[in-house]
This record gives structure tokens, C-alpha cells and sequence, in this order.
């Protein structure tokens, strides 16, 4: 019997955080999460969804011209399936983003996925789940995204990168809590202090605010 997934959707969109912001993806957000952080802007994935069979998700990847996919959710790799189909969308020939809380072991994803992994901030109420061996997982491909809402985030979120020395394995993306942390601030803050990081905004809200499949 083949695998299956639930999946809350699949959209096709601009591209609209980490180093291919801009570029036409195909977004398949899976359903389920077992973190609750205070700032997420995806709550509609915890539950219900429908199932899909791998086959026809291929499918409808494919009825998009463009070789960008992202595995999202949720928390895609809560559902063991995650990993058969981030095999397949690479075997497919398609570059692979996997969005993960950082709170779930990322050792079996397959290297040529692009990790974009979270590490959260003490504003999610959720960053005493951060699994810290999930950092020697990471090389060159992937990105470390700290999400910024006050000044208590940037503080931790500067000595957890200084700490782990993240910018030395992959880059490192600060992006600031739509709505609470002025990005003009993060920005500045970024500047003084010279970090390694790469300053991101959530392009689709600019965009299109909260529209889900957007």
C-alpha cells in the first residue's frame, strides 16, 4: 500500500522568506504540530487536513513549471512520511526546502534538502524544545531562522548563535515578528552590531497580508 500524508494544502506562491525569497515555489504544508508557539501564523495546520497519496502529490507538483518545492506546516516531520516524500521530490529533480520547528530530529532527512530550521525564541514559550543535536546536522545548504519579537529575542538569539557558532556552519536568518517588532529596528540592531546574518521579512504579507495560500 503506498504512503500517505495529511496535508492542510498545497499552494504555488512567491517564495516568501529564507535565501530564495522571490522565487516561484510550490508549498505543500502538512498537517500537525506539536508545538504551540505564541507567534505562529499558521494555527489552521494543527488539525484536520486531508489525506494524500505521495503519487498525487507528485502530481500536483508537477502541474507547476517551477523546480522550487518547500515541505512546510505544521511541523512536517511529525508525520513519518515527511521523509519517503522528500526523497521523492528530490529523485524528481526538484530543490527541496524542509521549514522544521528545530524541536524534532533532522539526522534521517536527506542531505540535499535544504534545512531551514528554527531555533525559538523565548517569546514562542516553546524554546526549551529546542533539540540542540539537530545542529551538528546542519552544513553549508542550510539556514538557522530566529524569529524576533523584543529585545529579551535578540539578546538570546545573538548568544545562542555566538554559542553554537550557527554562522560558521550555515546562514543565519533574523526575521522579526510581524506586527510586534518594528523591522526597521531588527535591521538597525543588525547593523550596529555587525552580525553575520541575513535580515528577512515575511514577503508574503507585505503581499498579500494573511492569505492563506499566499
Amino acid at each position: 500500500m503506498e504512503a500517505s500524508l495529511r496535508l492542510s494544502e498545497i499552494f504555488y506562491s512567491l517564495q516568501g522568506e529564507t535565501n530564495t525569497v522571490g522565487l516561484p515555489t510550490v508549498f505543500i504544508r502538512l498537517t500537525g504540530c506539536p508545538l504551540r508557539c505564541g507567534y505562529c501564523d499558521t494555527t489552521y495546520a494543527f488539525t484536520g487536513g486531508e489525506k494524500w497519496l505521495l503519487t498525487h502529490i507528485l502530481d500536483e507538483v508537477k502541474r507547476y513549471r517551477t523546480r522550487h518545492v518547500t515541505v512546510t506546516g505544521g511541523e512536517p516531520l511529525a508525520q513519518s512520511n515527511c521523509l519517503p516524500l522528500l526523497d521523492r521530490l528530490i529523485d524528481e529533480g526538484y530543490q527541496v526546502s524542509l521549514e522544521t520547528s528545530g524541536a524534532l530530529d533532522v539526522a534521517d532527512v536527506n542531505p540535499r534538502v535544504v534545512k531551514v530550521m528554527d531555533m525559538k525564541t523565548p517569546s514562542s514559550g516553546e524554546h526549551k524544545r529546542n533539540f540542540y543535536p539537530n545542529i551538528g546536522c546542519l552544513t553549508a545548504i542550510d539556514q538557522v531562522k530566529f524569529v524576533i519579537a523584543d529585545d529579551e529575542d535578540y539578546r538570546w538569539s545573538v548568544a545562542a548563535m555566538t554559542e553554537h557558532k550557527l554562522a560558521e556552519r550555515c546562514q543565519v536568518l533574523f526575521s522579526p515578528v510581524t506586527g510586534v517588532m518594528s523591522p526597521t529596528a531588527l535591521a538597525d540592531r543588525i547593523l550596529a552590531d555587525q552580525l553575520p546574518v541575513r535580515f528577512q521579512i515575511q514577503l508574503h504579507k507585505y503581499l498579500w497580508n494573511d492569505a492563506r495560500g499566499k
